[in-house]
Formats: structure tokens, C-alpha cells, sequence
């Protein structure tokens, strides 16, 4: 495997078919619309099988191919999908909490015993939009656990 990451399987928005136009023979011929994507707020790579394989490569060649922008819509997602698709060794859920940023409730539990939180949502509790109460308890996660906020 080149990749790891967190499998989003359970977050209907990071499926294939919701990235990919299955109606184009290259992507129906290569791809499975129901495949998991991987969050992106956190991944680690094995640089000497990145190299091996060649995935710079891989990945201007589907850009290449998307020169008419008829294979996915545009975003950061969908190369990194069809990239590293069948080269992504999955962590668990628990190791990489995403889904913040978005309207709590939130699993406070959750994030106090993840490794990485991620903010992929709107909701960043260092923005003025953020309602008071969840910024006090990200506020007091982090400290218990002598974490860092990042986006």
C-alpha cells in the first residue's frame, strides 16, 4: 500500500459516485461507485512504494485525462480517489475524528480519545460563527489531553 487513511464509508458525500461520472466508460471501467474515499485532513505515504509505483505519474496521467472535465467534478477529492484507489490501507475510525466543523452534536468522547481531530466543516471553532459552547469544550479536550487546534 502507498497510502493510509481513514475509509469514510459511513459519510454518504465521500463515496465514489458522489465524485466520479460513472456515465464516462473510463471511470465505469475502472472504478466501483460504491468505494470508500478517505479523509484528507490526515494520510501518511510510503514514499519508497510511492516511488516504485510510480503514483506522480498515475496522478498526471488522470488529470491528463480529465483535460475536458467530463470525469469527476472539480475539487481536490476526486484525483486523490482515482489515484490511490485499491492502494489505500484503511486506519481506524477512531485514530482520525472528522466530521467537526459541522453543526454539533459532537461525540466528546470521541475526540478526547482520537489521535487527530479535524475541522472539515465550516464550524472552525477559531471563527466568529462558532457557537460558544463548543468552543469551550474543543477548548477543554485540548487542554486535557495537551493537544494543538489545527485546521
Amino acid at each position: 500500500m502507498v497510502n493510509g487513511a481513514v475509509q469514510t464509508c459511513k459519510e454518504s458525500f465521500h463515496i465514489f459516485d458522489k465524485y466520479l461520472n460513472f456515465s464516462n466508460s473510463i471511470i465505469f471501467e475502472n472504478f466501483d461507485p460504491g468505494a470508500c474515499g478517505q479523509a484528507y485532513g490526515m494520510k501518511m505515504f510510503d514514499l519508497k512504494e510511492w516511488k516504485k509505483r510510480n503514483i506522480t505519474g498515475i496522478y498526471h496521467r488522470w488529470q491528463e485525462l480529465n483535460e475536458d472535465r467530463t470525469l469527476w467534478m472539480l475539487g481536490i477529492l476526486s484525483p486523490g480517489l482515482v489515484t490511490f484507489y485499491s492502494l489505500t490501507c484503511s486506519f481506524d475510525r477512531r485514530w482520525h475524528v472528522l466530521r467537526l466543523g459541522y453543526a454539533p452534536p459532537l461525540n466528546w468522547t470521541e475526540m478526547e480519545n482520537a489521535a487527530v481531530i479535524h475541522y472539515n466543516g465550516n464550524c472552525k471553532p477559531w471563527l466568529d460563527l462558532v457557537v460558544s459552547n463548543y468552543f469551550v469544550n474543543l477548548r477543554s479536550v485540548s487542554k486535557r489531553n495537551n493537544a494543538a487546534v489545527y485546521a
